[in-house]
């Protein structure tokens, strides 16, 4: 896909940080949910790395990431126990000190005031911050997100992420939202393939993926129209229903 040279697309990259997640006992779930709200947000999920607890991978992941994107997300490692070390291995990568924040101590002080132990030596381990930092606002444990620049680091839970990425909506700089149309049709991918690339050479801000399927003992596939722009996106969809019409295929506006 290819996009006029004014049209900026911004990216983000996300660090899944957990052995839990690499072993296999948990099931991430973030992924899907970031990318959805990002891309509300006019900012496209480019890339996503799964790393384990281990300082050293965490700040290579993240290094590489920041880099080469407009915006960092990074899930899991800011809780209170021995092996949440995100914010140690953020503030490498980022080559600053580590410090108490001191509003994030204020907000767990109150949090657990009321709560069997207070704020122990290990919950303010939850206040601790890559020096230069905000917070992003938690209202479901009171332990907040972290913000340094274009570096964001959030809870791997997946209900504490979403809000704080609701703490973050409309926060962000980004570009149009982009659209996408689906098509369904009964066909093998093989069979359209020409079908797929030349309507997309002729609509050069639309892109089309293909995601085939079997189902009822047939083979089928779902094409997925996607642009910033609506009127070529429409346009794009209509060439690809005739060139289907053309071929005898029969297609599903909406999907199968």
């Amino acid at each position: 896909m290819s996009l006029s040279d004014k049209d900026h697309i911004w990216t983000a990259g996300l660090v899944v940080i957990g052995d839990e997640i690499l072993s296999g006992r948990t099931h991430d779930k973030n992924i899907a949910q970031i990318a959805s709200w990002l891309q509300v947000q006019g900012i496209r999920l480019a890339e996503v790395r799964v790393v384990a607890d281990s300082e050293d991978r965490i700040v290579d992941a993240v290094n590489a990431l920041r880099t080469a994107n407009d915006y960092l997300f990074t899930t899991g490692g800011i809780g209170p126990t021995h092996d949440d070390i995100t914010v140690d291995a953020v503030a490498k990568a980022l080559d600053v000190d580590v410090i108490i924040h001191p509003d994030a101590r204020a907000l767990l002080e109150r949090y657990y005031s009321d709560k069997p132990g207070g704020l122990t030596q290990a919950r303010l381990r939850m206040a601790r911050v890559p020096e230069g930092a905000e917070l992003i606002p938690n209202r479901m444990s009171g332990a907040p997100g972290i913000r340094h620049g274009s570096v964001f680091l959030m809870a791997g839970v997946p209900h504490i992420t979403a809000g704080m990425l609701d703490a973050l909506t409309g926060t962000l700089e980004g570009g149009m939202p982009l659209k996408s149309e689906t098509i369904g049709c009964w066909t093998s991918e093989s069979e359209v393939a020409d079908i797929l690339r030349e309507t997309e050479a002729a609509h050069e801000d639309c892109q089309i993926g293909s995601y085939p399927f079997f189902r009822e003992g047939k083979v089928g596939a779902n094409f997925v129209i996607r642009s910033i722009d609506a009127d070529d996106l429409s346009s794009c969809v209509h060439t690809l229903c005739d060139a289907l019409g053309t071929a005898g295929l029969d297609f599903t506006p909406g999907g199968i």
